[in-house]
């Protein structure tokens, strides 16, 4: 897929998105964690641990082809989005929780996501074709984290401003993403019924599992339900234009980036339709009690 859409627009994509990542990130996102360390852990070893297992067994129980297997792998090690936070804010969730989890994970994915997807990449016996340096995913992060920074520095100065455009950017960042996954989809238009059928039970289970998952387990170690609706949607909501990115530009395979493009069509309905039910689930609780 060598066009202008991957080349110039993937990386103007990401930066949009990293540098609306970064007008809603503050120092002090960062040192919350000593206020919440039990949610803060509980999340991210649901993310960096249980959601990766998870999906390298959906991935042998379906029985994927190694390339889509390598891909779902790859989205299961990105970080969470930003459109999590606004997911978040609509169901009630504990939103400075979820910018805290996006800006920890940030970083964690720079050691994570090569080691899950070199794994996947060793597991199907791929490395005379698809290789992912540690030195190339660390370039890569720096180039993404760029605009982060900036992002913060104009937080920091201009914080007005940055909340003015928190919003715009956010559905701004939702809207490039779907003209890739649609870019994407055309260039891969004569395999799209293959790949649907291959990649579409396994990314559409994987957003349920990861959502339901994001929110159960912190209830179940008795996390509340504000911050659990936050694990969740940070847990559900992957950075998937992250590993677009990575498959497309770093892997040099179109067919690698296909789950996190197919997985981009299902989680802004799932999410929606999840964080609906969890928030009357709330509602209700209260109005009992």
């Amino acid at each position: 897929m060598d066009s202008a859409l991957t080349t110039v627009g993937l990386p103007i994509a990401l930066g949009i998105i990293m540098f609306g990542l970064g007008l809603s990130l503050t120092v002090d996102d960062f040192r919350r964690v000593r206020q919440h360390p039990r949610a803060v852990i509980v999340a991210l070893a649901c993310q960096l641990i249980l959601l990766p297992a998870i999906c390298f067994g959906l991935v042998l129980l379906l029985d994927l082809p190694a390339l889509l297997g390598i891909g779902m792998m790859l989205l299961a090690a990105s970080p969470g989005g930003t459109t999590a936070n606004l997911f978040s804010h609509l169901f009630r969730g504990d939103v400075a929780l979820n910018v805290t989890l996006t800006a920890v994970n940030s970083i964690i994915a720079i050691f994570t996501l090569p080691i899950i997807t070199n794994l996947a990449i060793t597991y199907f016996d791929r490395e005379d074709d698809v290789n992912l340096p540690f030195s190339k995913v660390v370039e890569v992060f720096a180039i993404v984290l760029g605009p982060t920074v900036l992002g913060m520095l104009v937080r920091s100065r201009k914080p007005e401003f940055a909340e003015r455009m928190e919003k715009p950017v956010r559905i701004g960042s939702a809207v490039i993403l779907a003209v890739l996954v649609l870019g994407i989809m055309l260039d891969q238009k004569d395999n799209l019924s293959d790949y649907f059928v291959d990649a579409g039970l396994a990314t559409g289970l994987f957003c349920a599992i990861s959502l339901v998952v994001g929110y159960y387990v912190p209830k179940a170690l008795g996390i509340v339900e504000s911050q659990a609706i936050a694990s969740s949607m940070e847990i559900g909501v992957h950075n998937a234009t992250l590993a677009i990115f990575i498959a497309v530009e770093v892997l040099d395979s179109t067919e690698i980036s296909i789950p996190a493009a197919v997985y981009s069509l299902f989680m802004f309905a799932f999410a929606a339709i999840w964080g609906s039910f969890v928030s009357r689930k709330v509602s209700s609780a209260r109005a009992t009690s």
